[in-house]
């Protein structure tokens, strides 16, 4: 969809951008060329050189719609005769952000358990069950009221000295970063880093341009599937099967930006579908994010080939997916007492909230 660019006169600001050819050659229309960019100062010109094309991009001219969503999530195990079961360790709570804020929040666990809430390293809420009796089914259920805020084309005010790639970070920045900038697969051939390598056009080019890149060039040689099996796939895995789920599409991205020197993360949350049909009211989704300075983290979503944060509501972030699901634990007993999991999401609006602006 094209984003439409809003002459309301209260909007006057404007980024003036200048785009090379390659650049505008690489991108799907002038407008998300544009926004790709609109990290200069309102009213100067990036002049990025070589012949170009002037795009106008107001200044906060996309608004920002605030939404009140509903999350149901239940996750039912149910097992041959009753068992002991072991504490579980429960991430269904967003810690909250300047686009998600939590109104209500709930969880429920039958058989009742005890709940100790404690945050991790990440600072992510962590809720862990300790359970008295046995039981031959457990249901976890998390209720929440969020209100998101939903930027459809956000402009991000990336500091100049990150616009081209490669770029410095900070001292201070790298020591934050630290293992969120180093790849966790093994690469011995160097065939990862030369996968992620491909992507960059030449000696200097646009930073964002090229994590836009490598986001929606993901689905390319690799098909997104449902993957019913735990764990995570490596990247060259995920290449070699040239198939994934939207954890193991995520993980690709996030050790291709790692390869190419970017800080990243793993994010857990929840994915909301506006065109989604009553049979697909929503599901648990996986995403990363890359630090990019001034702007500070940007969601991707290579399995949809998005950018920013619209429709995903994150719960938790780390280093890597198997350090961020929502429910780990286990039981006492033999592996043929486990009889079935199974998992069912909703992410319903509630309440629409009028749209603001961009505040991004």
């Amino acid at each position: 969809m094209e984003p439409r660019l809003d002459s309301t006169k209260a909007l006057r600001p404007k980024v003036h951008i200048t785009l090379p050819d390659h650049f505008v050659q690489r991108s799907n229309n002038r407008a998300k060329a544009a926004l790709s960019v609109a990290s200069c100062h309102f009213g100067q010109t990036l002049d990025l050189h070589e012949n170009s094309l002037r795009v106008y991009c107001a200044a906060n001219s996309f608004s920002a719609a605030r939404m009140k969503l509903t999350i149901h999530h239940t996750t039912t195990y149910r097992y041959a005769h009753p068992v002991v079961l072991q504490p579980h360790r429960m991430m269904l709570r967003p810690r909250g952000s300047h686009d998600v804020a939590v109104l209500a929040s709930s969880l429920v666990c039958s058989p009742a358990a005890q709940l100790e809430w404690t945050q991790d390293v990440f600072g992510n809420l962590i809720a862990t069950g300790s359970f008295i009796e046995p039981a031959a089914e457990l249901v976890i259920t998390s209720e929440l009221t969020v209100e998101h805020l939903s930027v459809a084309w956000p402009v991000f005010r990336i500091a100049p000295e990150a616009h081209a790639f490669p770029f410095q970070y900070s001292s201070d920045d790298l020591a934050a970063l630290g293992a969120l900038r180093i790849p966790e697969a093994g690469d011995p051939d160097r065939r990862m880093e030369a996968w992620a390598r491909a992507f960059v056009r030449g000696v200097s080019t646009d930073t964002l341009s090229l994590l836009k890149d490598v986001n929606s060039g993901i689905l390319g040689p690799v098909a997104y599937r449902v993957r019913d099996e735990e764990g995570t796939q490596t990247p060259l895995e995920t290449l070699a099967l040239a198939s994934g789920s939207c954890r193991d599409i995520a993980a690709l991205f996030i050790a291709a930006v790692r390869h190419l020197g970017f800080g990243a993360r793993a994010v857990s949350g929840y994915l909301y579908d506006p065109q989604a049909s009553a049979e697909d009211p929503g599901s648990t989704h996986a995403w990363g994010e890359v630090y990019l300075p001034g702007a500070g983290w940007i969601a991707f979503d290579p399995t949809h080939r998005r950018l920013g944060g619209a429709n995903l509501i994150p719960v938790a972030v780390a280093r890597s997916n198997r350090q961020i699901m929502p429910i780990i634990g286990g039981y006492v007993g033999a592996p043929e007492d486990f009889l079935a999991m199974n998992v069912a999401v909703s992410v319903r609006p509630d309440i629409a909230i009028a749209p603001g602006p961009a505040t991004n």
